[in-house]
């Protein structure tokens, strides 16, 4: 009894613990396995055939030589042939020679004078000096004949071969190639880009600066001179301005341009069409070209003269609008900035001249 006694005295000291096993499997001891970590003799080479491994390695050898030499060929396709006569200047010094004939000016590569694509003969008026001179340091410029293949090169030669190839079908009786530059030139008047407006904004104070109001200060001026002095009777309105669907100009109003355009010489109206494509605005072309044309003679009465700077002005008044609130992008607005009045100062080149006093 007392060795019973005792055993459950001790127990009531000692708290119960509950052993329970989470698995269901029995456990097994781990088997621990060796790391090598003591230093040794490298590991046998693989246990391939002698022959095998050299012909797989001159296998490999082969496919790099293969490589090496494709990209050889294409390297050598790369560089520019160093006996081509188009990679050197074959000129020496760049003339302007008046023709005895008709007074025209004509381009000479030393002896050679300068001719078009279609190997005509590259002439300028003779009450056109600047433009000739113009035309001389354009050529002056290039490094190597083959920079004379690109018309970005050459931009005002380029201008002015188009303005002889319109006067060259004008003087045959071919009608086609003014009258499709025509209908292509109308159609910039329904989304011109002196008329396409920002919508009015909302919840702006009333004479605060904004897009739409800057729009409108730089199109009247513009607008008011070609309805009141080139285009009489004519209306212009804005044609995107209160919504995303550009608006037609009226039917007289087109028929007024399309007469206009018409009747334009054919180096005004090469004129228009490149300040056209450069400027995406007919109405800031037509006002351009007739403010500088030499046989139009519809420049501003107040005595300033609308230039390049403010045509350029006007057709970029949103990329200015938006390169202010949030910067320009280098390499970009930049280059398409100047771009652009390089390209306008080759129509003002173009169509100026010294039949009538500026």
């Amino acid at each position: 009894m007392r060795s019973l006694i005792q055993p459950l005295r001790h127990r009531a000291h000692t708290p119960l613990i509950s052993i329970r096993s989470i698995h269901a499997s029995i456990p097994k001891a781990a088997t621990p396995i060796a790391h090598p970590t003591a230093p040794g003799p490298p590991p046998p080479p693989p246990t391939t055939p002698t022959s095998d491994r050299e012909a797989r390695i001159a296998r490999k050898k082969k496919q790099a030589a293969l490589l090496r030499a494709a990209q050889t060929i294409r390297a050598d396709a790369a560089k520019p042939t160093t006996t081509s006569p188009l990679k050197k200047r074959f000129w020496t010094d760049v003339h302007i020679i008046q023709s005895p004939e008709d007074g025209h000016y004509q381009i000479h590569l030393d002896a050679r004078p300068v001719r078009d694509i279609e190997k005509t003969l590259i002439k300028v008026p003779r009450s056109k000096p600047h433009l000739a001179t113009a035309l001389a340091l354009e050529w002056d410029m290039l490094t190597s004949a083959q920079q004379a293949l690109k018309t970005h090169y050459i931009p005002l030669t380029s201008l002015v071969a188009r303005a002889l190839e319109i006067q060259a079908a004008d003087g045959a009786g071919n009608a086609e190639p003014r009258a499709s530059i025509v209908r292509m030139l109308i159609r910039y008047l329904t989304t011109d880009t002196l008329l396409c407006w920002a919508p009015e904004p909302v919840g702006v104070d009333v004479g605060h600066d904004n897009l739409r109001a800057r729009q409108r200060a730089l199109a009247e001026p513009i607008v008011a001179h070609l309805t009141g002095r080139m285009w009489p009777g004519v209306r212009l309105e804005p044609t995107l301005a209160d919504s995303i669907v550009p608006k037609a100009q009226e039917q007289s109003s087109l028929d007024v341009v399309r007469g206009w355009l018409a009747g334009l010489p054919a180096w005004e109206l090469a004129g228009v069409e490149r300040a056209v494509l450069a400027t995406k605005s007919l109405c800031v072309a037509a006002r351009l070209v007739a403010e500088w044309s030499e046989e139009l003679g519809l420049g501003s009465s107040e005595g300033k003269k609308f230039g390049v700077e403010d045509a350029a002005i006007a057709v970029s008044a949103e990329v200015a609008w938006q390169t202010g609130q949030w910067g320009e992008v280098e390499d970009t607005h930049d280059v398409e900035k100047e771009d652009l009045r390089r390209q306008l100062g080759g129509v003002v080149l173009l169509v100026n001249g010294m039949k009538r006093t500026a």
